[in-house]
């Protein structure tokens, strides 16, 4: 299992383990004991959403402006193109087989999106500074931003109702009614009041979470911490 120049490390709840690297703009899956089960090479940057269902795994390009599922091999299933259609898509947030959210930002707005049928279901105003955001996601009428030192929640009209200082943070990950926040060596839990620390270790490069526990990646070994 080659650990090194690693971006984005993901766990399924199977036991599997993903790797993102940005340097080779490589994708690939490994089982619990580091037999390589797939592999994709990309043209361009996307952000790996999760691997929550491996089945459908989505991931979002913001350079080449679009959405790619890929199936349980990292074989592609589905690609979509957003730039015949919408104007310039900062962030997309998949909620589930069939909806997708997204961040317009030539024209402020956020879209619900059928990507099943090619429909807009829903379009609001967002008139927020798009520049450094990092990751979204919504939920229960809610807009969760993790920016590049905060985590901000808006409604949809864009009021902000919640802002807090947060470092080094590099994504979002819904888990019911918890949005949780990785960062390198940590990982938090906002419950919709109060954020709090569930995890960290120090000596981590990067972190992930399944429902067995929690990843951490340390020096070249890869650990599961029981929760």
């Amino acid at each position: 299992m080659q650990t090194k120049d690693i971006q984005e490390l993901l766990g399924d709840d199977y036991g599997n383990i993903y790797f993102y690297r940005n340097k080779d703009l490589s994708f690939t899956k490994y089982d619990s004991i580091g037999t390589q089960l797939g592999k994709v090479m990309l043209t361009f940057p996307y952000k790996i959403q999760s691997v929550t269902n491996p089945l459908n795994i989505v991931m979002f390009s913001e350079n080449a402006q679009e959405i790619k599922f890929l199936d349980q091999n990292l074989n592609e299933i589905q690609k979509i193109n957003l730039s015949m259609t919408f104007g310039f898509i900062r962030a997309v947030y998949a909620e589930d087989l069939q909806y997708a959210w997204m961040v317009d930002e030539s024209n402020k707005t956020l879209i619900q999106y059928n990507f099943r049928s090619s429909s807009v279901i829903s379009s609001f105003p967002f008139n927020i500074n798009l520049q450094s955001m990092k990751d979204f996601i919504v939920y229960n009428n809610k807009i969760y931003v993790l920016r590049e030192n905060t985590f901000e929640v808006y409604n949809t009209q864009s009021t902000l109702l919640y802002s807090t200082t947060i470092t080094d943070a590099r994504k979002l990950r819904r888990i019911n009614n918890d949005i949780l926040i990785f960062a390198d060596q940590t990982i938090r839990k906002f419950d919709g009041k109060d954020l709090s620390e569930i995890f960290q270790n120090k000596s981590a490069k990067i972190v992930d979470k399944n429902n067995a526990g929690f990843l951490a990646l340390i020096k070249d070994k890869l650990y599961l911490y029981k929760k």
